[in-house]
């Protein structure tokens, strides 16, 4: 059974940083992807990012891409979402979640958007990010 445990979330002002990170137990990164999620209050839950180490994919929602730096430490089974320059627009609880993938060979997923085409089957409990103004 694929586990998955999110923190490191927080209050931050504007302008700031902060590290989550994605504990998996139960799946290795060579057969799962694993993506970020969010859902601020009143809105549909995002897809903000994923990563495959089969295949080298990485994917990046459009709200966040040149601000958060997704990345994996096999060592540790830990997924790491970076997130910088941080706006009020982005506070959400933030989940991250399991596929199974095991990788579409030197092309990857390309320019698909996985969080919203795979089936996303493990779900980890969320950690919230606040970032005031």
């Amino acid at each position: 059974e694929v586990q998955l445990q999110a923190s490191g979330g927080g209050l931050v002002q504007a302008g700031g940083s902060l590290r989550l990170s994605c504990a998996v137990s139960g799946a290795t990164f060579d057969r799962y992807a694993i993506g970020w999620f969010r859902q601020a209050p009143g809105r549909e839950r995002e897809g903000v990012s994923a990563i495959s180490d089969a295949d080298g994919s990485r994917f990046y929602a459009d709200s966040v891409r040149g601000r958060f730096t997704i990345s994996s430490d096999n060592a540790k089974n830990t997924v790491y979402l970076q997130m910088n320059s941080l706006k009020p627009e982005d506070t959400a609880l933030y989940y991250c979640a399991a596929a199974t993938y095991r990788g579409l060979g030197s092309t990857g997923w390309g320019s698909i958007d996985p969080t919203s085409l795979f089936e996303w089957s493990a779900w980890g409990s969320g950690t919230q990010v606040t970032v005031s103004s």
